[in-house]
């Protein structure tokens, strides 16, 4: 049985999730304890609870202790078998990071996976937005070949979440490594401007006039879509995501939320020096995309390698967890002021 000490490392709810997603790929049983217990709320929350019972669906786990503000859980995992599945949140927890859960749980399925997820937030505070993980994660792994879509039916925010989409995956049981190992020449910027019941206001379209104005001072030619949304009427709300590409195959993202009291001016700044400081640095991963690809590269044949600004508490989380669960290993290095990490 794995056992994982949740208080270990970030002792955030990355430890859970990739615990679980691990556990379920190797087919092992896990014992995890001391969950998210760095956190001022230590436990489960409704999000991390949907998240482990969505695993638990997709490989037909027996699980014990899985209950709201838990500490305690055990996960017995049996075959991945696919098909279709539904998961509700019930808040505006974090869909991207449930679906960061069960993504690598899904490609390793013997069948097709269809997700459902519903009452949930898609563009919430400390996680990326739904559109990162579509144009940004999603087109990377693809080069790991990665075989995974999704659709967005509604956008949900805080408080009321009330989003919905659907993850669909094909089966990928062999990952090719990821070689990123020069910057290179920007080509293009690019980026999605979604505001939801806001077009009034011209939000989503302030947020993109801002960032290319702001962009183009820098000299980039920003092409940035503008999404006047209009598909949940109980949760009004905003986001902005921008990336980066590369002559060399390098894709950096940067995203952003709208708030109450929060100008689109606001938002727009944010994403936007998020990117330049990405862009500025010039690493092959941004510090976001670095922590997201680990158990994917763990996972994946043959060496991989890529580069990123800064050795985040959750990337620290996500390599001790490849390396114990997986047996295999990582060596992190500095390098032209990057982190340079490398699965051998």
């Amino acid at each position: 049985m794995i056992e994982i000490n949740g208080a270990e490392k970030s002792g955030s709810g990355t430890i859970l999730r990739l615990s679980v997603a691990l556990s379920a790929i190797v087919g092992e049983p896990l014992h995890i304890y001391n969950i998210r217990k760095k956190r001022s709320q230590p436990g489960l929350r409704p999000q991390h609870l949907e998240a482990v019972l969505t695993a638990a669906k997709l490989c037909n786990a027996e699980i014990k202790g899985a209950s709201l503000g838990s500490q305690e859980v055990w996960f017995y995992p049996e075959k991945i078998r696919g098909g279709r599945a539904e998961a509700e949140i019930g808040t505006a927890g974090s869909i991207p990071m449930l679906i960061m859960t069960v993504l690598p749980i899904c490609i390793f399925a013997e069948h097709p996976v269809a997700l459902h997820i519903s009452k949930g937030g898609t563009d919430v505070k400390h996680s990326p937005t739904i559109n990162y993980l579509k144009y940004v994660l999603l087109r990377v792994l693809r080069r790991m070949e990665v075989k995974a879509s999704i659709e967005i039916h509604k956008y949900g925010y805080y408080p009321k979440g009330g989003g919905e989409v659907t993850l669909r995956t094909q089966p990928s049981p062999s990952l090719k490594p990821l070689i990123l190992e020069k910057f290179g020449g920007v080509e293009a910027v690019e980026g999605i401007s979604v505001c939801t019941f806001l077009a009034d206001r011209k939000v989503a379209l302030r947020q993109a006039a801002e960032a290319k104005r702001l962009l183009k001072s820098r000299g980039f030619n920003a092409k940035i879509s503008v999404v006047n949304d209009y598909s949940n009427p109980i949760q009004k709300g905003s986001s902005l995501v921008l990336w980066a590409e590369t002559d060399m195959n390098v894709l950096l993202g940067s995203d952003a939320i709208g708030e109450i009291r929060k100008t689109s001016e606001t938002v727009a700044r944010e994403a936007v020096k998020g990117l330049l400081d990405e862009v500025a640095a010039k690493p092959t991963a941004d510090i976001h995309l670095a922590d997201m690809l680990i158990p994917y590269v763990a996972l994946a044949d043959g060496e991989s390698t890529y580069s990123t600004r800064i050795l985040t508490d959750h990337m620290e989380s996500n390599l001790w967890l490849a390396e114990k669960i997986l047996g295999v290993s990582f060596s992190v290095k500095k390098r032209d002021g990057l982190v340079v990490i490398s699965k051998k």
